[in-house]
This record gives structure tokens, sequence and C-alpha cells, in this order.
């Protein structure tokens, strides 16, 4: 049985009024009837263009969007009919690893304050306890103890990523889902990052579903890719058959557009 399991999820958004009045009626299908299996241990790469819906659908995935209709079920339990208690016991398992790393974490706390937080609310311990926690969290992400006291502000692009994936691990998640995590950074400290993700799904069991606009990154981290375009999922497979033998024109397309993907 898939760990995550995502059937004819639809997300519908009102479009906005018009600057000048009035408005356009009707509405935005920003994820338009998606169906998906992620299983336990592996990678699910979500790919597309900017606008494609590939967001939505990792916050729509976390409830942190509500759907329009749809059914999204986690270990065999419903999350769209989950209670607010029964969805907050059950978030422990699923977290999130946000895009940017200068916007996603809060400048006035401290970086033991921000990782502390979610074992704070899910996880009550002893301070002791939960420094310690925080050291190795800081440690299994490659950065030192030292760092608990300072603020974001200090930290670099990259080192301030590595501290959201400790914040993202904190409760020992079963399912994460990345967004964008490396877009905002270079490629080289993008390709760290990468390379921790990985390290970190054998080391803890992890399931991702990473998304990126990026098909070489995907390719890299992914054990399946699925490619969205303008909110319906248009073509799944394994890394080898969607980057080598791409059956849509739109995969082709962003193939093309990344031509040492395909060398």
């Amino acid at each position: 049985m898939p760990l995550l399991e995502i059937r004819n999820l639809t997300k519908l958004f009102p479009l906005g009024e018009s600057v000048f009045g009035g408005g356009a009626s009707g509405e935005v299908r920003a994820v338009d009837d998606v169906s998906l299996d992620i299983h336990a241990g592996e990678t699910l790469g979500l790919v597309g263009e900017s606008g494609s819906g590939k967001s939505t659908l990792g916050r729509l995935v976390l409830r942190l969007v509500e759907p329009t209709s749809g059914k999204i079920t986690f270990e065999g339990r419903n999350l769209l009919a989950a209670s607010h208690g029964e969805m907050r016991r059950i978030r422990r398992d699923l977290q999130i690893i946000f895009q940017d790393p200068f916007g996603s974490l809060d400048p006035r706390m401290r970086v033991e304050d921000v990782i502390s937080e979610p074992l704070i609310i899910h996880e009550p311990m002893d301070p002791s306890a939960r420094r310690t926690r925080v050291g190795e969290l800081l440690r299994d992400v490659g950065l030192d103890q030292s760092a608990m006291r300072r603020f974001p502000h200090e930290f670099s692009g990259g080192q301030r990523q590595r501290i959201g994936i400790a914040r993202a691990l904190a409760l020992r998640p079963k399912f994460i889902v990345a967004d964008e995590p490396v877009s905002a950074l270079d490629v080289s400290v993008g390709a760290q990052i990468v390379n921790l993700m990985a390290q970190l799904q054998r080391d803890f069991g992890l399931t991702y579903l990473f998304i990126s606009h990026s098909m070489p990154v995907v390719r890299y981290l992914a054990t399946r890719i699925a490619v969205m375009y303008r909110g319906k999922i248009v073509e799944v497979g394994s890394t080898d058959q969607i980057t080598e033998r791409p059956h849509h024109l739109y995969t082709r397309s962003l193939l093309e557009a990344t031509p040492e993907v395909v060398a």
C-alpha cells in the first residue's frame, strides 16, 4: 500500500478583482483532478514550470491549503476527514521544507528556538533534553552546535536552508514536502543541499515529494518523476523513463530546455 495516496485532487481559486473595480468572474484550476501514489522510502520528483500548480499541490497534501475536492490518504487515514485534533497528531509525520531560506525563518528567534518550536508544540520535554535534541539535529544537517545561540541573519543562504531542514526533521517525520528547496541558492550550494537530503533520506528512512522546476536536480534525487502542466499531471514514470524516453510533448520541452539531462 502506498504511504500517501492522492485521488482526484482539485483546487479552485476565485479570480481576483480588477484594480479598476468590478473584477473578473470565474475560477482558476490551480490543481486539476490530480491522482498520485507515493511509496515509503522513495522520492517522487514533481517537476513543471512556474505556475503549473506544483507548490499548491504540495500544500494541499499537508492541508496547509484546503482542497476543493478529492481525497488524500496517509497510511490508510483520510486526511480530509481528520479533525483538527487528529491532524495535529498526524502532522508530526508530515513536514515541509520551504523554498526561501531567507523568509521561512523568524529573524527574531535564535536558531535553538526556531528548531525547538515544533518540539515544544508536539513533544514536550525538559529544556535540557530539548537542547540536546537541537544539537543533534544541527549535527545531522552539517552545522556546529554553536549555531544554536545565533540568529538566522548571521548565516548564509545554504546554512539557513540547513536550519530549515533541521526544523523539518525535529519530529522525526515520515514524509516531507520539499518545495523548491534549492531554487533560491546558487548551483554549488544547491548541490550540497541535495546531497544532504539524499543522505538524510538514507539515514532516517524519509519519503520525499520533491518539487522543482529543474530536471537535472530532480533526475539526481528522484526515484520517480511526475510532470505537471497547467494543474494536471501529464506524465508519471521512473526517472530513467521520463528523462530518456518521455511520452508527453511538454516533458520533452522541459528536457530540451536542459539538454545536459539527456546527454
